[in-house]
């Protein structure tokens, strides 16, 4: 076994893995090999693999997180094995590489997420669980209908609205997430990179609701294949509480069904009441649970 820096080629194997692993989650080819290839500005991203007779068998990413005020915050994202080469120090492997890149980056405090067979590990290395996070799966056979909006309220692609409108929306709706940290707005070129220019955007599903000619309501959607992941599904503060949030998200699901996506994945905070009630009524069902953990770094 030996650990190494990701390169784009590793893409196709990185998704596999991933599949095996986190079935629900959804990030192609593309946007994995982009990802590697063009990192996120501003995070000092990097990536480790475990190989093993030259195929991958583990994976995690490190960067520092900019979407917060928290001082000092690195991330370490989707740190897993392949279940048939855990127990060899794979794990313990790509962890310590991951801290090393942070603590290169000048990182203090360390952020990341933990399935339940997963904790122990992280217990052992200093990890201490804090929020539980569902994920949810819809089978979108039959197509969902198409949802009509009230009075006043119009429903637009996002391939129809300026995406600086859509990123003011995104970004003016995003601080009250549930989370450890408090979320601030990323840059807009930020979002262009992780949303509008993302390989698997799908400008044609992603849905937002404009009132009075004001983008008020989103649902965006990324897709690899027959499947699509709700990246994220919000609504403006003072507009809530009128169904807009469930009226852009069943748009977009039935706009993806429509266009060959037949499996809708999607997380939420268990403290997000709102949106969890949200995917009840539009049919989703649990399939997963991950616990974020904190740590100090020294």
């Amino acid at each position: 076994m030996r650990i190494r820096t990701a390169v784009p080629e590793d893409a196709a194997e990185v998704v596999a893995l991933r599949a095996v692993v986190h079935p629900y989650l959804v990030r192609g080819i593309e946007s994995t090999r982009r990802m590697i290839t063009e990192p996120p500005p501003g995070e000092e991203w990097t990536a480790f693999v475990a190989e093993v007779d030259g195929r991958v068998v583990g994976w995690a990413s490190a960067y520092r997180n900019t979407q917060t005020s928290a001082p000092d915050l690195g991330e370490i994202a989707l740190l897993h094995v392949h279940p048939e080469h855990r127990g060899r120090g794979a794990g313990h492997a790509l962890l310590d590489a991951a801290l090393d890149h942070l603590r290169s980056i000048g990182a203090r405090r360390v952020l990341t997420t933990a399935r339940s067979e997963g904790l122990p590990f992280a217990h052992r290395h200093g990890f201490t669980p804090s929020r539980e996070v569902r994920y949810s799966a819809l089978d979108l056979r039959p197509v969902p209908p198409m949802p009509q909006p009230p009075p006043g309220v119009r429903l637009l692609s996002a391939a129809q609205v300026d995406p600086r409108a859509l990123y003011r929306l995104d970004a003016t709706a995003s601080p009250d997430v549930p989370g450890d940290v408090p979320v601030d707005a990323m840059s807009y070129e930020s979002w262009q990179h992780d949303v509008w220019h993302n390989p698997g955007f799908d400008r044609e599903a992603s849905t937002v609701a404009e009132t009075a000619g004001t983008l008020v309501a989103l649902s965006l959607v990324k897709r690899d294949g027959d499947r699509m992941w709700s990246e994220f599904t919000a609504t403006l503060p003072q507009h809530r509480g009128r169904g807009l949030a469930r009226l852009t998200k069943q748009a977009a699901l039935h706009l993806a069904a429509t266009r060959g996506v037949r499996t809708a994945y999607t997380s939420n905070d268990e403290a997000n009441a709102p949106m969890l009630a949200v995917n009840d009524r539009l049919g989703y069902r649990p399939v997963a649970s991950q616990w974020s953990c904190l740590r100090e770094l020294t």
